[in-house]
């Protein structure tokens, strides 16, 4: 069985620079990932644009060069692929891990494959698997989705676009110009105000002149194959359909980390606990890393503030 000084859980932009930062210090590490590199930017959509400049999503201090300020999904694919390869990190990819147990001051990591035996554990799974789930009749239609991913599908279609968050938006404005007939669904009153400075003008002025139409504090009460029915302030309504897309967000696997044994906060934001020197949490050798940090306030935490994460973590192992 091998041993390591660290085994990382997640190969995402953050698992990659805690990986670099370990072998820099000469520390035995493993990165498992469940999914290809950096799983949860392969599984954005095809056109996404970071909000992010291209020198915020660098790590380790290796230049990110992109043909635009705010790079692009396939240019950080590329990006972080190549560090990941060139490095020669020790990864392993599709290998999902089941479970992390700790026996004295030691943890056994068994995956889908294999089981490892590790002094540290650093959890950088953030917080893009598990999406919030409306819980409403016809959610599990074939027709219904949690994610987006290319505009072409929804060509010649009547699609509803459920929130008002980035991925709502572009969702909604890259259909309709790919030809959909396009429907957005919000809850609150408004286009959400984190939505990035460049777009929200864009879906505003389309709502305007009626190429996109919206419904504000509604909400969706149930699926059908043709038809989906919503709440809005004037009562029901049932609305012709073909497509849903619903993307009202996603959450942190909180099951696992109470599997491990790390605590979280009694409130609707479920934020784990960590010393946020170290990064280590209330369990002893365990650490967090990247969004994951910030339980369901998931636009706390981003590449550019929580690249840091790694050099916090492999200090404060080195100094015990």
């Amino acid at each position: 069985m091998e041993y390591f000084d660290i085994v990382i859980i997640g190969g995402g932009p953050i698992g990659i620079a805690c990986g670099l930062e370990a072998k820099k210090k000469g520390l035995s590490y493993l990165i498992l990932e469940k999914g290809p590199i950096v799983n949860s930017l392969f599984n954005y959509p095809v056109n996404m644009q970071f909000f992010s400049s291209s020198e915020k999503l660098e790590i380790d201090d290796i230049p990110f060069i992109s043909k635009e300020a705010k790079p692009r999904r396939s240019e950080a694919l590329e990006y972080y692929r190549r560090i990941a390869t060139s490095n020669k990190l020790n990864i392993k990819l599709f290998e999902k891990v089941n479970s992390v147990s700790k026996l004295n001051e030691e943890f056994t990591v068994v995956s889908e494959k294999n089981t490892y035996k590790s002094k540290n554990i650093i959890i950088a799974t953030g917080f893009y698997d598990i999406p919030n789930t409306l819980n409403i009749p016809g959610e599990d239609l074939p027709k219904v989705s949690h994610y987006y991913n290319d505009p072409h599908y929804f060509a010649g279609q009547k699609l509803a676009v459920i929130g008002a968050s980035n991925s709502s938006v572009d969702a909604a404005l890259e259909s309709y110009r790919k030809g959909a007939e396009v429907t957005l669904i919000i809850r609150g009153d408004e286009i959400g105000q984190r939505v990035k400075y460049w777009v929200r003008p864009d879906i505003i002025n389309r709502i305007k002149e009626g190429s996109i139409k919206v419904y504000y504090n509604t909400t969706v009460t149930e699926i059908n194959k043709e038809t989906i029915t919503i709440c809005t302030k004037n009562g029901l309504e049932t609305l012709p359909n073909d497509f849903v897309l619903a993307l009202t967000g996603y959450k942190p696997n909180f099951t696992f980390l109470e599997q491990v044994g790390v605590s979280l906060s009694n409130d609707e934001k479920k934020i784990p606990t960590y010393n946020d020197q170290t990064m280590e949490t209330n369990v002893k050798g365990v650490y967090l890393a990247g969004v994951i940090c910030g339980g369901l306030e998931t636009h706390k935490w981003f590449i550019e503030n929580s690249r840091v994460h790694a050099k916090m973590i492999v200090a404060n192992i080195l100094d015990n």
